[in-house]
């Protein structure tokens, strides 16, 4: 694979413009279909079956990772929500802990993360705390400004 963008949490890729993008590897750690309450068709189909917790990618391996994990603690395990977007478990402090550290891993230095959250059930100051990477900047969008979107550049250490 010599694609540079990772995106570890595709899920339906609901927010790419090609869905097929050879520059990007598309990872889930879900494969399904559903036919949503509306009568759409929600299809997870990652190019690469993967938990963001412990990846199976080199170290520096990718320049862009796009981290959009989960966001929902509270939700019917059937429910369109969780269906569409997953469900964190009741450790999600750690599972967000690792998948930061495991995103920072496979990204090159030099490289840049793009973290999506939206906070309407956990506050993006309680996510920016399961890192030490500091971001640059972000927006919030969405119709109740809930969605954030918050970049990060990998630099390297100054240590030694």
């Amino acid at each position: 694979m010599n694609a540079q963008i990772l995106d570890p949490c595709c899920g339906s890729k609901m927010f790419w413009f090609d869905h097929k993008n050879p520059n990007v590897v598309f990872g889930d750690i879900r494969k399904e279909e559903h036919t949503l309450c509306d009568g759409r068709s929600l299809v997870i189909e990652p190019d690469v079956m993967m938990d963001f917790r412990d990846m199976p990618f080199k170290d520096g391996q990718f320049t862009l990772v796009v981290f959009d994990p989960p966001h929902l603690v509270k939700a019917g395990k059937q429910s369109w929500l969780a269906l569409k977007y997953g469900k964190l478990q009741d450790d999600w402090r750690e599972d967000i802990r690792k998948g930061f550290a495991e995103c920072f891993r496979v990204l090159a230095n030099g490289g840049v993360l793009i973290f999506k959250w939206n906070e309407t059930q956990i506050k993006v100051s309680e996510l920016l705390a399961l890192t030490d990477q500091k971001p640059l900047f972000g927006h919030i969008t969405g119709k109740r400004a809930n969605t954030h979107w918050i970049t990060f550049m990998k630099v390297e250490s100054k240590e030694g």
